[in-house]
């Protein structure tokens, strides 16, 4: 909104803006309503004063000085001037430049700052920090806006700080919705890991037996074929129906295909053995204290159930370096492993395919002494899949961001992993990438959670 009164020889423009009450976490001072007013300094000073009976809203006036941005003088110091004995008489008709020079004349043994210039692409909540550290006396000036090279504006402050209070209370907002969904998400793992604790308690007995069971076959069905055997030996020829039931049933055949039938019941029954171990290393993401545990047997455990996303052409590499028993919570840090497995697959997946690209993750661990009191493990996790970009490096760890489609992703995973790697068991989650080479995660855990709280 552009309004001129021909009287006064310069024009002021109300630039309209968001409300306090619609800004947003991202709102910029260019968002807010700005008032764009400048008079030059050689200017006397009825002009300011024709200008503020003018507007009654407008909080100050920009000064120049030939074109050239000269400073600003609010409402309430020009006022102050005026209501001076003999100041209407005296600064009505002088030039602005004498009124501006007093207005801003030493208090004390300090020169007051003539204002605060913010440029247009400040976030309100640092413009507002910034502004409330000025001195008492300027607490309540218009801050001045530089929109562009040539061209300033001036907020009031009481503007500034309204939109401030709402970004607060939308923050406050966004903390309590992401700290309810954190306590969902958290509530989740518990309930899988009871579910996962009972299905694998369920399944281990049936698998137990089969698997027990599978040994006493081997043996007692190589001990039938031994007494077939032994027994043709001993009587020579079959008598015609033996032979007839044996022509029907292909014996010869039987008698070399069972042995590895049973065989690969038996691996099967091993595999299936393992997977539930790893399921109930897996479910011990509620336990409430931190346990001895081979984080080996964990990483096993993870790369276990992800069996069926790994076999689809990616090369696994394990260097396994000798590592203690670390103190952790050993469900959690299979949750750690998960996410992070799960992303590289998913990295891997995402590039496109070449005769000259073989996707692959290696999984490296290191245990690290420092001292006798300090003892430190790290496990790398990396993939040769696309590399994530430096903006995204930034943001990686926040809880809800996510590049996935909405529905493929919750932005929860590294957010929670980064949270148990870090708060749980005291150490860190770190990440280097490079687009087109891969990426890399480094966990770093204590050996003792007690000796490193110390």
């Amino acid at each position: 909104m552009v309004v001129k009164v021909s009287e006064i020889p310069t024009e002021v423009v109300a630039r309209s803006g968001l409300r306090a009450t619609e800004v947003n976490l991202d709102s910029t001072l260019k968002d807010l309503s700005l008032w764009e007013c400048s008079v030059d300094v050689s200017q006397p000073g009825r002009v300011v004063a024709q200008i503020f009976k003018a507007y009654s809203l407008l909080p100050g006036v920009i000064l120049t000085d030939k074109g050239e941005f000269a400073g600003m003088i609010s409402r309430r110091r020009f006022l102050e001037q005026l209501s001076r004995p003999y100041g209407l008489e005296v600064f009505i008709r002088r030039e602005i430049r004498v009124l501006n020079r007093l207005a801003n004349q030493k208090v004390g043994q300090h020169l007051l700052p003539d204002h605060l210039v913010l440029p247009g692409t400040e976030p309100i909540v640092e413009a507002a920090v910034r502004s409330l550290e000025r001195p008492p006396e300027k607490l309540y000036e218009p801050l001045v806006i530089k929109c562009s090279s040539h061209c300033y504006c001036l907020l009031d402050v009481h503007q500034l700080l309204l939109a401030q209070s709402r970004i607060h209370e939308l923050t406050t907002q966004l903390l309590r919705e992401n700290t309810q969904a954190h306590l969902i998400q958290t509530e989740k793992l518990a309930s899988l890991g009871q579910m996962v604790a009972g299905l694998a308690h369920e399944i281990r007995n049936p698998v137990n037996t089969l698997w027990g069971n599978v040994k006493f076959l081997k043996t007692y069905s190589q001990d039938l074929l031994d007494l077939v055997e032994a027994y043709e030996e001993e009587s020579g020829e079959d008598p015609e129906p033996i032979e007839e039931i044996k022509e029907d049933i292909d014996f010869e055949y039987l008698q070399n295909d069972l042995p590895e039938l049973i065989d690969s019941m038996q691996e099967s029954a091993e595999r299936l053995n393992a997977l539930v171990g790893g399921m109930r290393n897996f479910s011990h993401m509620g336990e409430n204290h931190p346990q001895l545990a081979n984080l080996h047997e964990c990483l096993d455990s993870t790369l276990l159930i992800l069996r069926n996303k790994l076999k689809y052409g990616i090369h696994l590499v394990k260097s396994y370096g000798e590592l203690p028993l670390v103190e952790c919570y050993s469900g959690q840090l299979s949750q750690v492993f998960m996410n992070l497995l799960t992303n590289a697959i998913d990295a891997l997946n995402e590039r496109e395919k070449s005769e000259q690209w073989k996707p692959e993750i290696a999984i490296t661990t290191q245990w690290l002494i420092e001292s006798d009191e300090s003892e430190w493990v790290k496990v790398e996790v990396e993939d040769n899949g696309t590399g994530i970009p430096p903006e995204i490096q930034e943001r990686i760890f926040e809880t809800f961001f996510t590049t996935k489609p909405v529905g493929k992703g919750t932005g929860l995973g590294l957010a929670i992993s980064h949270q148990i790697v870090t708060e749980k068991h005291q150490g860190y989650l770190k990440l280097r990438s490079q687009i087109g080479s891969g990426t890399t995660f480094e966990i770093w855990l204590p050996v003792s959670l007690s000796s490193s709280s110390d």
